[in-house]
């Protein structure tokens, strides 16, 4: 982080503290942030520009700091999108510490700014610092939680249900849910079609509004019942 303004490098550390992992967990010490930002190089990533690829040696992990990736997998010619993350997300991490290749690619949505974290200068740093293993391993785990958690609410629901139960997951940040049609049929593995008639009873509905490559959560809690195969009222 040398190349970083000392005010910019500040702000990094704060977000770091915040941000990575659980901070309610363990607290990070200064010394704790000084060694966890001096191993990460700060990279940016425009819209359809790769973190990394699958089958490229796996030398880094990434922690996203500002915008969302797709996560995808290719197979005989087709990509399909596993998952979208955004800040605080740890990619890449899993694959690092097999020392194996990545096993998916990692391509930014829009404007992209994350942590890189080489391996080389990584590991030296978490055997000295226990505070930051343990961050770490928290922040891997919840990830495993998330999804985890998205395929079994996902389970025997009808694609309205599945629809609505993505669209609570992606607006506990944010009520207008930049997603298109074709990224959400792709993240649940249903066809386009499905999409477009789920959106179409959530509108009819009014618990959506619906634009260009954007939804909007116009009610949460109808969406959330629908979710849970629940009548909405």
């Amino acid at each position: 982080m040398d190349d970083l303004p000392d005010l910019a490098a500040d702000q990094h550390l704060a977000w770091l503290a915040r941000s990575f992992g659980r901070p309610d967990y363990l607290p990070l010490t200064a010394a704790d942030l000084e060694a966890l930002a001096g191993s990460a190089e700060l990279v940016k990533r425009f819209r359809g520009s790769h973190l990394f690829r699958q089958g490229e040696p796996a030398v880094a992990a990434y922690l996203i700091r500002e915008g969302q990736v797709d996560i995808y997998r290719s197979h005989s010619g087709t990509n399909t999108v596993v998952a979208r993350v955004g800040p605080g997300s740890v990619i890449g991490d899993i694959a690092m510490f097999g020392e194996g290749v990545y096993k998916s690619s990692v391509r930014a949505v829009d404007h992209v700014r994350a942590f890189r974290f080489d391996r080389d200068r990584l590991l030296p740093e978490l055997a000295k610092h226990p505070s930051i293993c343990l961050r770490w391993l928290v922040s891997g785990l919840n990830q495993l939680e998330r999804t985890q958690r998205r395929i079994i609410s996902l389970m025997h629901k009808t694609v309205l249900a599945q629809v609505a139960d993505l669209l609570v997951e992606e607006a506990a940040s944010h009520r207008k849910v930049p997603l298109s049609q074709a990224s959400i049929a792709t993240l649940l593995g249903v066809s386009r079609q499905s999409v477009n008639e789920a959106l179409g009873e959530l509108r009819e509905m009014a618990i959506v509004e619906t634009g260009y490559r954007m939804i909007e959560v116009v009610d949460l809690e109808r969406l959330q019942a629908v979710a849970a195969d629940q009548p909405a009222g």
